[in-house]
């Protein structure tokens, strides 16, 4: 099988160090752990190498992978949009992380433990995921019944990774910025950063650029292509706090940067240092859990950041088979957008494409 490989954008003298990281993300294509593969290496200063890889498809003609095409990023919009978007109101005093979502939202009747706090760091007892898309119709329809929703679990008990709970963070986020999500996206994050080609529900005709998702023969059936892949967020219309976004690897590594700069780039501030750094550290109220808000931290063992990132690292992944990983101690990032659930969501290969990419990344630029 001949797999097609091009690097572009930008290719630092470090590049040639991280030959063994690119074997590792070619090897895994042949082995068919995704069609598609892009993947960035950065630090606070410049972006070290770039990678594409594989074809959109496994079909012979299929287009070839390159830096500019979009990825649907899935659970990474919770980091990039939403968790983004709490920090800049937490900047600005419009958020208050512990105030209790019912006071924010009249129309919610929830436990006052639950708080902003608490649905970032996944401890809000909300449940993990519903199939809301099997009963609901709209945008409206899922929010009404995220704030009526009975909770699971004692708030603040433990953590569970809920998409429900961050469907609840985006109707924090729309009465606070009195504005829908899309929109507070692109005036705080999209537009400052120059990430344009970030966006929910990318226009048609960038259809050849984006890389497909699922052959969904169980509810659409049809082939996932130029739509978000998680169903929730299809039913509200592709703009959803929880998944949603799609990017390029460069835009992605550029958003990514902002974390390792203490939430500044391109002369642009936007996140206070202080904000940056609560963000990305673990909360301390759960024991057991790895939850910073929004991000997630390295594990004591299976990390998919691999063996050699540091404890202080900071993360997230997202189901279609993107993920990004943050390390401000060796002044690090790696970001690697995959599109794993094509043809189907069954094929598990990227758990161990994950930590392995990452540590020869990390091997490759210690020694």
């Amino acid at each position: 099988m001949n797999i097609p490989l091009s690097q572009s954008y930008h290719r630092s003298i470090d590049a040639e160090r991280l030959e063994s990281a690119e074997q590792v993300l070619l090897d895994h294509i042949r082995l068919g752990t995704t069609p598609a593969a892009c993947a960035a290496v950065m630090n606070r200063s410049d972006t070290l190498a770039v990678w594409a890889a594989g074809g959109h498809t496994y079909d012979a003609d299929a287009l070839t992978t390159k830096p500019d095409d979009l990825f649907d990023l899935a659970s990474v919009t919770k980091v990039i949009a939403t968790a983004t978007l709490c920090g800049v109101y937490v900047d600005s005093g419009h958020l208050d992380l512990d105030q209790p979502v019912r006071d924010i939202l009249t129309d919610c009747a929830l436990d006052g433990r639950v708080t902003p706090r608490a649905l970032l760091s996944h401890c809000s007892g909300l449940p993990a995921h519903v199939h809301l898309y099997k009963q609901l119709i709209d945008k409206r329809e899922v929010e009404d019944a995220v704030k009526s929703m009975a909770l699971e679990y004692e708030p603040l008990t433990r953590a569970v990774y809920s998409d429900m709970g961050y469907i609840l963070l985006g109707c924090v986020l729309e009465a606070v910025g009195g504005a829908p999500l899309n929109e507070l996206f692109r005036d705080h994050i999209r537009e400052p950063l120059r990430v344009y080609e970030t966006v929910f529900c990318p226009s048609v005709e960038n259809q050849s650029r984006i890389v497909p998702n699922e052959d969904d023969r169980q509810w659409r059936g049809r082939l996932v292509h130029g739509e978000v892949h998680d169903e929730n967020a299809a039913v509200m219309g592709g703009v959803a706090p929880h998944a949603g976004l799609f990017s390029t690897v460069v835009n992605t590594a550029a958003y990514t940067r902002l974390w390792l700069n203490e939430g500044s780039l391109y002369g642009q501030r936007i996140l206070k240092p202080d904000t940056v750094k609560l963000f990305r550290t673990r909360v301390g109220f759960i024991p057991e859990s790895t939850w910073a808000l929004g991000w997630d931290t390295v594990s004591s063992s299976g990390s998919t950041s691999g063996n050699h990132f540091s404890p202080t690292s900071h993360g997230i992944l997202g189901f279609t088979g993107t993920s990004i990983w943050v390390d401000p101690e060796a002044d690090l990032a790696v970001v690697l957008l995959t599109n794993r659930v094509h043809p189907t969501r069954d094929n598990w290969g990227i758990r161990g494409l994950r930590p392995a990419f990452h540590d020869a990344v990390r091997k490759a630029l210690l020694d």
